[in-house]
């Protein structure tokens, strides 16, 4: 080897051997870069890269970017852009924070590309518009939709928080018409209860995309509950209080009750019978706290109970003269004439609270006879009074009537002309 060594013709040899090879590397590695120069530098372009806005989006919407997406163009080795490429850590940017509202023609900004990559962007400047943001307080809307299981309905439906804050363009903030939570109830049978998210809506119905809502989502319950109707309540008196006495005012804590039960039902109800107040013996105030029963196929009473205050004060009489009598019963066949009292009027002496009697008048209580089922003839037939509220009979007062009873005579026929 040493002898090899020594000779000059096998060195010579040897290094050629190697300037070969060495030609031969970099004749490789120049081969391997599509589109490069003399210098192995190549070019890549990139298409479609979005434009990023740099602003505070705490005070700024940014209405448009034109155009939002421009092409890079890379200038370098190619092991340096494939090492870009595959990355994807780059970004354009264009910064908003030194303007305001109003429209821009900006500077794009390479971002994150290596310092041995030579960056062009195509086109180097965009047109933004920026407008402030402005905050609305709204109301939030439920839309209750579908229709509840059989014989139920939906009730009124509960938003919590009932009330968010709409960030819109500030152009836009007077377009503003509502906000609002879409659930459905079909075929529910139980109280239906959802997040739900909300939408804010134009003038037009049609949905705001630029709107931001906070919160942007709420619970919203929906109760199901059957049909109801809110009608009087009207309590059944019964009895009255001891001579002497009389019911000055009546109160209850309730006049109307939410009735729930089948809708053939609450179609037909014009008021609820509520519970019994029995004023028999009562020669003092009081005080009733009583349940409204169920009664006609109710399934449900909201209050459930009443109180009822009566205040019992001293009576006093008072006579009432020429009380018409009306007569009820009659057949369409027979007449029916008063003989007695005269004039077919009565005399009445009432009792009651002074308040009430003082204001009370003839024309204010009936005088009724009741001739039904009787035959032709004269009858003496009992009165039967129908007297205000709080209003009764004088004692030792049975009043009767004497009525004559007979026959319509037939209408004689016309007689013809001569």
């Amino acid at each position: 080897m040493d002898r090899w060594l020594r000779n000059t013709n096998v060195v010579k040899v040897i290094a050629l051997i190697i300037g070969i090879l060495l030609w031969a590397v970099l004749r490789m590695d120049g081969s391997t870069l599509s589109g490069s120069n003399n210098t192995g530098i190549k070019d890549e372009t990139i298409s479609n890269v979005t434009v990023t806005p740099i602003y505070d989006a705490n005070e700024f919407f940014v209405q448009s970017i034109e155009p939002a997406q421009v092409s890079v163009t890379l200038s370098g080795r190619d092991s340096v852009l494939k090492k870009v490429l595959n990355t994807a850590e780059y970004s354009v940017e264009v910064n908003l924070t030194k303007v305001g509202k109003g429209e821009h023609i900006l500077a794009v900004t390479p971002v994150n590309f290596p310092s041995n990559v030579t960056v062009k962007v195509n086109p180097g400047t965009v047109k933004v518009v920026v407008d402030k943001k402005e905050n609305k307080s709204m109301p939030v809307t439920v839309n209750v939709t579908g229709i509840p299981g059989v014989g139920l309905k939906a009730g009124q439906p509960v938003a919590k928080p009932n009330r968010v804050t709409v960030t819109v363009p500030s152009d836009s903030a007077d377009t503003v018409e509502s906000v609002r939570a879409d659930i459905s109830v079909e075929k529910a049978t139980t109280p239906v209860s959802n997040k739900v998210r909300l939408v804010a809506y134009d003038k037009d119905g049609k949905p705001m995309d630029k709107a931001v809502i906070s919160p942007a989502v709420v619970d919203v319950e929906v109760p199901i509950t059957s049909p109801f109707t809110l009608v009087p309540l009207q309590l059944k008196l019964v009895g009255e209080p001891p001579p002497g006495f009389a019911v000055g005012s009546l109160r209850q804590s309730v006049d109307k009750v939410t009735v729930y039960g089948p809708q053939s039902v609450l179609d037909r109800l014009e008021f609820y019978e509520g519970p019994q107040v029995n004023l028999a013996e009562l020669k003092e105030d009081k005080e009733f706290t009583l349940d409204i029963p169920l009664r006609n196929k109710a399934t449900q009473l909201d209050p459930g109970k009443v109180t009822v205050t009566v205040d019992i004060v001293p009576s006093v009489t008072k006579t009432l003269a020429g009380i018409p009598v009306s007569i009820i019963g009659q057949n369409d066949g027979f007449n029916t004439t008063v003989i007695s009292p005269q004039q077919g009027q009565l005399n009445l002496t009432v009792e009651g609270a002074p308040d009430i009697l003082g204001m009370l008048k003839p024309q204010d209580i009936q005088a009724i006879l009741d001739v039904s089922n009787l035959p032709p003839g004269r009858h003496e037939v009992p009165v039967t009074w129908n007297l205000p509220t709080f209003v009764k009979k004088g004692t030792q007062q049975e009043l009767k009537a004497t009525v004559e009873i007979s026959e319509k005579q037939p209408k004689a026929a016309a007689t013809p002309a001569q």
